[in-house]
């Protein structure tokens, strides 16, 4: 297998939502609304991709300020080259492009729980979320 990585290539809205239902991540991402998918995309200023030859079979993608943080917000590998070292690819090539102080923050999806601490993530127990349209008290 030979995947090429690359940092600069922009994807379609309906090839981020072909990879996300080949992934199993579309169970948790509004697949159905394309604008709030391509809403997703447009402001991302982080994007790594995997190919194998044209098919597209892994997306990293971030919001980051390059210095500091950087949110991984979706680590999409088509299942059936999942455990082939995709998503640790993705991931270096999100480190490739950060400042030497910035830190990967994520939220796993269930399923991806045990996989990031295996690949050198530590639990932070202090994560904390607002639901959309969720009311401040």
């Amino acid at each position: 297998m030979n995947i090429l990585y690359d940092h600069s290539r922009r994807i379609t809205v309906e090839e981020f939502i072909d990879l996300l239902k080949r992934s199993t991540l579309a169970e948790r991402r509004p697949i159905e609304d394309v604008a709030c998918i391509q809403a997703m995309l447009d402001h991302t200023n982080l994007l790594g991709t995997a190919w194998d030859g044209p098919k597209l079979v892994g997306v990293a993608r971030s919001l980051t300020d390059f210095a500091y943080s950087c949110y991984l917000a979706d680590l999409a590998v088509d299942q059936d080259y999942q455990r082939s070292g995709i998503g640790r690819g993705l991931i270096r090539l999100t480190q490739s492009r950060l400042g030497d102080q910035a830190k990967i923050i994520l939220l796993a999806a269930p399923k991806a729980e045990s996989y990031y601490p295996q690949i050198g993530f530590e639990a932070h127990r202090s994560a904390w979320i607002l639901p959309a349209k969720g009311e401040l008290r």
